[in-house]
């Protein structure tokens, strides 16, 4: 088919249970179904073949996190459009068409996502994705409908077709030609922030990332790593600094990067002082991960032919939010977004 719709799974077997039979039934005629299984150790794999045998199931030799496990899938499944889509994600009636509709209308739409709902509160945005990503010029990522944890309710403020920064890989349509033309996914990153580093990436080629208000979905959030998790603080942070290093042009790497520390320390010791050690050494780790990979990353950064790119906020939103106290992305200048 045209569409495939790829649910990546880890020991997700009561996601599957719970969500696989709305993807099933909303998709049927539409997209071809893939679960790609990222070597589960329950029992997920014998709950597809003997419920679900019809859908497409594909068995990574390992748990390579998001980032390997969508490059190794992909590489089988020939589409013009792949939509990436979290096991812990329900969908409604005809969420697939109107995204792919928007992209169909301009070639150089890499990505585009729906409307991100929370699935225990569906008035409400949910923190992965919500209305549409962006980032300021110092990194920190925040979406249309939510700033840090600040979580706005959907009243039609954002059912609009826009241009975004980035996609959440919650729910993610990409053009399949110009996935496999960056190489995918940075399988460094494992998890978080992969997303981000693509639709950067794309837009270094010249393609846009779109936002579709049309469609939405309902997404549960959390189901790999909770967002107390320390682990999930390493990721962010460590992630967050190589794509950074990767996606940056010269002139800006040095300022962002000391002000950067600066702040990362500042949240280090919020850590300790709130009793989070194991937060306060998962910083530590992130910081020390990002410098033994230099040379890596390094060669990475080589490869990509970096330009000015749009959707960039020119402030600062960790200042805005906390000392400003902006909490809606309507409260923002709009004016201070690059072109």
């Amino acid at each position: 088919m045209k569409i495939a719709v790829v649910i990546l799974n880890w020991n997700g077997k009561s996601f599957l249970e719970k969500f696989l039979p709305g993807v099933v039934d909303t998709s049927r005629g539409i997209a071809e179904v893939v679960v790609a299984d990222n070597d589960s150790s329950d029992d997920s794999v014998a709950y597809l073949k003997q419920h679900f045998p019809d859908v497409t199931l594909i068995r990574n030799p390992e748990n390579g996190g998001f980032s390997k496990g969508y490059n190794q899938a992909l590489r089988h499944i020939k589409a013009e459009y792949y939509v990436l889509l979290n096991s812990d994600v329900e969908v409604p009636e005809h969420w697939i068409e109107p995204v792919i509709e928007v992209m169909e209308s301009d070639k150089k739409i890499a990505a585009c996502q729906p409307k991100i709902l929370s699935y225990d509160d569906p008035t409400k945005f949910e923190y992965a994705g919500a209305a549409g990503g962006f980032i300021d010029q110092y990194g920190y990522p925040f979406c249309r409908g939510r700033i840090f944890q600040s979580i706005e309710e959907d009243k039609g403020q954002y059912d609009d077709i826009t241009e975004v920064f980035w996609a959440t890989g919650a729910c993610m349509f990409v053009r399949a030609s110009c996935f496999h033309e960056i190489g995918g996914f940075d399988e460094d990153f494992f998890a978080h922030m992969e997303e981000i580093d693509l639709c950067w990436r794309f837009k270094h080629q010249g393609y846009k990332i779109m936002y579709c208000g049309k469609s939405k979905v309902y997404h549960v959030g959390g189901g790999s790593l909770n967002k107390s998790s320390p682990r999930k603080t390493y990721f962010n942070m460590r992630n967050n600094a190589i794509m950074m290093y990767k996606n940056l042009p010269r002139r800006k790497l040095y300022p962002v990067f000391f002000f950067r520390f600066l702040l990362d320390f500042a949240a280090a010791v919020k850590f300790l002082i709130d009793g989070g050690i194991k937060h306060f050494f998962a910083v530590l780790r992130a910081h020390i991960g990002f410098y033994f990979s230099y040379k890596k990353n390094r060669y990475k950064r080589m490869l990509i032919p970096h330009k000015n790119v749009s959707k960039i906020y020119q402030g600062n939103i960790v200042f805005d939010h906390y000392l400003h106290k902006i909490n809606r992305f309507s409260q923002l200048n709009p004016e201070k977004f690059s072109k």
